[in-house]
């Protein structure tokens, strides 16, 4: 998949970008990834990329000019852009889903009070939340939403089991997980983890997923006891147990 973001503060990326698995990946080839400064399209000799909204209003907006000039440069013309708002739909799995699809893909990042709406209706972009709270600027979710869809890219992770079992995917939150040792300051690994039996760790897996479905996020929960395909025999006499509880 190749990505672009345009944004007025590059510098931020750069961590995020460079390392762990997105930047494995990056170095692979499997993603590619560039960031555009927008001032640096700014026709001001200042490299000033924004202005004072008309009608008032605090803070400023992110003008026309350098930004239509670096959309037309990096050729996002007919592309999908996402403009990173708080008006937009909330990302979720499906969203993620679909944009992973994508082979190519352009982010605006707005910052201050956002961008000149013309910018967004010449260049049909798709506003796009990470949820109902305001950020200083659209960079820390633009990088959101970009390790999320990468994850669901194939040879991102280097197991798509991993992938499979986390938390959402399977419509439940993930189980607790343990490493060496099996006893630590005093609070021990549960015993059945490590006895060998997998049909055992499965069912273990699975009740603990239930439990702290049902007490952290009880409307995944209701979603789940909705749907409840492909559950085992024994899957089936689990939930069957806890919602007798």
């Amino acid at each position: 998949m190749k990505i672009t973001i345009l944004t007025q503060f590059p510098e931020m990326f750069v961590p995020v970008l460079g390392e762990s698995i997105l930047g494995r990946a990056s170095k692979q080839g499997i993603l590619e990834i560039s960031v555009k400064d927008v001032r640096d399209y700014s026709a001001d000799r200042h490299r000033k990329t924004d202005d004072t909204p008309f009608g008032g209003g605090a803070g400023m907006l992110m003008a026309p000019q350098p930004a239509f000039d670096a959309l037309r440069d990096v050729g996002a013309e007919g592309k999908r852009i996402i403009y990173m708002s708080p008006r937009g739909p909330v990302l979720d799995q499906k969203i993620a889903e679909d944009l992973a699809k994508e082979e190519e893909l352009f982010f605006l990042c707005g910052h201050y009070e956002g961008v000149d709406q013309r910018i967004i209706d010449r260049w049909n972009m798709e506003e796009l939340s990470i949820g109902d709270y305001i950020l200083t600027g659209g960079e820390l979710a633009c990088m959101v939403v970009i390790d999320c869809i990468s994850r669901l890219i194939p040879g991102v992770l280097g197991s798509s089991e991993s992938l499979s079992e986390e938390s959402i995917y399977s419509g439940l939150l993930e189980y607790d997980q343990y490493t060496k040792p099996r006893e630590f300051e005093g609070m021990e690994v549960p015993e059945v983890l490590y006895g060998g039996n997998h049909r055992l760790i499965h069912l273990w897996q699975f009740e603990n997923s239930l439990r702290l479905t049902r007490e952290r996020r009880p409307d995944l929960f209701e979603k789940f006891l909705e749907k409840r395909e492909g559950l085992t025999k024994d899957e089936k006499k689990v939930l069957d147990r806890i919602l007798s509880e």
